[in-house]
């Protein structure tokens, strides 16, 4: 059992560092990041309600929104009328915006899923074995991204964003425990397995201790979003 811990400080900080964005020149990337963050959190929101959480003027929120829409990385909703003036629209986060595939390698077995940008699992396989090794995974993976991109269309596929790899660290150290040959668990202190499977992708592959990965799915696509401290405890 591992624990992680996600801290975002104390509450003025946090305020500071997650809800505030910047109009200087410069930091385009930066206010888009905050804009979807913020949509994902809260399911979706109208540019004045951007503004206000914000502090971005309407002119900055107005453009950053329309350039996400126009990457298909946001869509309109139904318009809201209030009292007075114009309805607002607001804007949600577009699930086939983006994709990403994710490596789990466990004891017992590997996963592989295809996620979407709402975090939706699109596809997984799993493969089951007595230990882990690297040739085994990577020939898994290569045949897994095949079927599964195959499954998505051109554009579909061009969207794929990233791969991310979770697995326990120091997997040499498993020997014992998971009855393996040492031979085949010292591979793992030798083999890069992210450069390997980098190898085959044009799009980046990204490699995490297992724990800290689902820590951080939970503070992503879980209930912990609106937290500013949890502990998580992760059971492998």
């Amino acid at each position: 059992m591992e624990t992680g811990t996600a801290r975002h400080g104390s509450p003025e900080a946090a305020e500071s560092r997650i809800h505030r964005g910047t109009n200087q020149s410069g930091m385009r990337d930066h206010n888009e990041r905050l804009v979807l963050s913020l949509v994902r959190q809260h399911g979706s929101l109208a540019k004045s309600d951007i503004a206000r959480m914000t502090g971005l003027s309407a002119q900055t929120v107005s453009v950053i929104m329309r350039e996400l829409e126009e990457d298909n990385l946001l869509v309109r909703q139904a318009p809201l009328r209030g009292k007075i003036g114009q309805p607002s629209i607001p804007m949600a986060l577009n699930p086939d915006g983006a994709y990403f595939i994710g490596l789990k390698i466990g004891r017992r077995s590997a996963e592989l899923v295809l996620i979407d940008f709402l975090g939706n699992v699109r596809s997984m396989l799993q493969h089951s074995y007595r230990y882990p090794a690297p040739r085994e995974t990577v020939e898994f993976v290569t045949s897994g991204m095949k079927t599964m991109r195959g499954d998505l269309t051109p554009a579909q596929d061009k969207r794929i964003a990233g791969l991310g790899i979770a697995m326990p660290f120091e997997l040499w150290n498993w020997a014992d425990t998971a009855g393996a040959p040492r031979d085949v668990m010292d591979e793992w202190r030798h083999r890069d397995i992210r450069a390997d499977i980098q190898a085959q992708c044009e799009f980046p592959v990204y490699l995490q201790n297992d724990a800290t990965s689902a820590c951080g799915a939970e503070l992503v696509f879980g209930r912990a979003g609106a937290a500013r401290d949890f502990v998580y405890f992760y059971i492998g």
